[in-house]
């Protein structure tokens, strides 16, 4: 079994194509999250398949993704009009 770990994974992206499709990517994992931060559970090759991705898809200079491996265990703190997001322990894959 693959062990999945939490990630939140945001990006500024200068292109409209391109943030397009770093959004496209981005989503096929996140189970929520907002403008360009999204809740990911990834497994190792899900990460490694991903930033590959997303390497390949922004400008160096200019653009930037971030990967952070939250603790699934601890509380998230939400304002505004986040919805707090309900884990499960299934995906959907569509």
């Amino acid at each position: 079994m693959n062990t999945r770990h939490l990630f939140l994974v945001g990006y500024d992206i200068c292109e409209n194509s391109t943030r397009r499709s770093a959004l496209r990517d981005v989503q096929h994992h996140a189970l929520g999250g907002q403008k360009s931060f999204y809740e990911c559970w990834l497994s190792v090759g899900e990460l490694q398949d991903l930033l590959a991705q997303m390497r390949a898809r922004i400008d160096q200079v200019t653009d930037r993704v971030i990967f952070i491996r939250l603790d699934a265990r601890g509380q998230s703190l939400q304002l505004g009009q986040a919805e707090p997001i309900s884990a499960a322990d299934y995906f959907h894959i569509s």
